[in-house]
């Protein structure tokens, strides 16, 4: 009996856990979405034309779907050189592969490269910021045809792990603005399947 009612305790614990890790990526997720559509409304910070910004009424998503949100594992890569990245202009963006990401989603592997940039490095606010740019077959079919950015931060030293959400994919910013210069999703961040979560294309201001 004793070894039953542990059982139960544990089953109970791990629901218990698996309810918290749900109810944080949603609260996760809407924050992202506000802090989002607040940036966007902001005159100081928006990437808007000035005449854009009176008509903005915030951006359209892809209904939540955690799974869409996964746990990868985080394989850093060693003294990796610095390249260019192509940009929507001419500019080039200097970038290296600080660490692949490695996981599995609707039942495909994928091994992506997550980037740094040189620029950002140099700043506190951005030292641990890291860029992982990717594109997808809703691109031009529900998501802006460009491909979709997700922020994120170097994990902890150590940690062999790292949440990569969907749901917080967004557009780049010359989605909204063709005065902007933009990174190109490079060839080995195309994923072959759908990944309808996140910002959805631009609508028409």
């Amino acid at each position: 009996m004793k070894k039953v009612f542990l059982l139960f305790l544990s089953l109970l614990s791990l629901d218990l856990s698996a309810q918290n890790d749900t109810t944080r990526a949603a609260s996760e997720i809407a924050a992202f979405q506000k802090k989002l559509d607040e940036e966007y409304k902001d005159p100081k910070q928006s990437p808007l034309e000035p005449k854009d910004l009176p008509k903005f009424n915030g951006h359209e998503f892809f209904a939540v779907d955690l799974s869409y949100r996964v746990t990868a594992k985080f394989v850093r890569v060693e003294n990796a050189s610095f390249f260019q990245l192509k940009t929507t202009t001419t500019r080039l963006s200097t970038e290296r592969i600080y660490a692949f990401a490695e996981f599995t989603l609707k039942d495909k592997q994928f091994r992506l490269p997550i980037y740094q940039s040189k620029d950002l490095m140099a700043s506190a606010e951005y030292a641990d910021y890291l860029f992982f740019p990717f594109s997808d077959l809703t691109n031009g079919k529900g998501s802006y045809g460009g491909g979709r950015y997700i922020d994120l931060r170097i994990p902890p030293q150590g940690q062999e792990w790292i949440i990569i959400d969907f749901n917080q994919a967004y557009n780049p910013y010359c989605a909204y603005n063709h005065k902007y210069s933009c990174p190109l999703v490079p060839e080995a961040n195309q994923m072959d399947i759908e990944v309808p979560a996140g910002v959805k294309v631009p609508q028409k201001i």
